[in-house]
């Protein structure tokens, strides 16, 4: 888990009361919790960023908008708006944050909104939007006054929770028992060549519970698509024969970019990565810095690779010169599930909220 400051220990320990005494209040119901008349299926984490919380909210997303009437609710994280929104995909960063409008753009005919206070969103989106049937919460663990009727938990495999310690001495936002919470516990970013004796030994660590279902998934990286309207939908074939003539900058504003790097040095001799850290907000400077970068690469052929979510930011600037817009690609992420889960995953998310959801009106 790399190097750790003890020094930070002892307000880990003052951090942990104080998160265990908040959940002691909603637990025992002296702090209340509201509850739906309507499928809401919390998406969420115990380790601050990193898990893939994105990709498997799209992959839930796409799994039902074409049977129920679907709403995303986000915080909206660094967005300059207060209050309730529902987004346009004409809407920018500012509005409704980087996540919310990637989501929105890839999936227009469902509702995504943003409030920072969730029940308040839950309502607003079933005042306006009355039609809907399921609201998926995306990174809503730790928002306790809401009760959920369905908990997707997630953990990274590479950094599992029951191996971490709490902030700030460690990553987790809360005692990492408070599991129990989970309906399905997803271990992401798992290797594809899992083997079953890795495998057992990682589903008797995590320890779950017998109503809890445990999954493994892994991002499947898809083919490049252009970041600039000016070339959209255009494809560079990373496999090319010629791979040592071409050279790229990776530039990332993610939590944890190892596994996109790791990915693309299978296909490039020449990567320069210019990381930035999760949910910046690109300046020119970083332009510029991207930009050099971009000329000082070595290749006859050079491109500019980014994530999905760091392309809604960089489309906001206009003055990129045309070299490097022509040039910039994003990768999408995909996930996959291991060991032929995907069905019983899927049949457990449908079956939910087929069994739950109502005829929806507000009076």
């Amino acid at each position: 888990m790399g190097n750790r400051n003890v020094l930070l220990y002892p307000f880990s320990l003052i951090y942990g009361t104080i998160t265990g005494f908040r959940n002691f209040l909603y637990d025992t119901g002296i702090l209340k919790q509201t509850e739906f008349r309507i499928p809401v299926i919390c998406i969420g984490n115990i380790t601050v960023g990193g898990t893939g919380k994105t990709p498997h909210t799209e992959y839930i997303t796409e799994l039902m908008q074409d049977k129920f009437k679907v709403a995303v609710l986000s915080r909206g994280y660094r967005r300059k708006s207060i209050g309730f929104r529902i987004a346009s995909p004409s809407d920018n960063v500012k509005d409704i944050g980087d996540e919310p409008l990637q989501i929105c753009r890839k999936f227009q005919n469902v509702t995504i909104a943003v409030d920072s206070d969730r029940v308040n969103g839950i309502n607003s989106i079933l005042k306006e939007r009355p039609e809907t049937e399921v609201i998926l919460l995306d990174d809503g663990f730790q928002h306790r006054r809401v009760l959920p009727g369905f908990v997707v938990l997630l953990t990274d495999f590479n950094r599992l929770m029951i191996n971490d310690h709490l902030l700030p001495y460690g990553n987790l936002r809360e005692n990492v028992r408070n599991m129990s919470r989970a309906d399905i516990i997803l271990i992401t970013k798992s290797p594809e060549n899992l083997s079953p004796i890795q495998r057992r030994i990682i589903v008797k660590e995590i320890n779950k519970a017998p109503y809890q279902n445990l999954y493994f998934t892994l991002f499947e990286y898809k083919e490049p698509v252009a970041v600039f309207s000016i070339s959209a939908g255009e494809k560079v074939e990373l496999n090319t024969t010629n791979n040592t003539q071409c050279g790229i900058v990776l530039l990332t504003g993610i939590a944890n970019p190892e596994p996109l790097k790791e990915h693309l040095s299978g296909y490039f001799n020449e990567i320069v990565h210019v990381p930035f850290p999760d949910h910046h907000k690109f300046s020119d400077s970083d332009i510029v810095k991207v930009t050099e970068a971009f000329h000082n690469l070595s290749a006859q052929v050079k491109y500019l690779i980014t994530t999905e979510k760091d392309a809604v930011r960089l489309r906001e600037f206009t003055n990129i010169a045309e070299n490097l817009r022509s040039s910039a690609y994003y990768i999408p992420v995909g996930i996959k599930f291991l060991n032929n889960d995907k069905e019983e995953f899927d049949n457990l998310i449908v079956d939910y909220v087929r069994k739950n959801k109502r005829n929806n009106r507000i009076s």
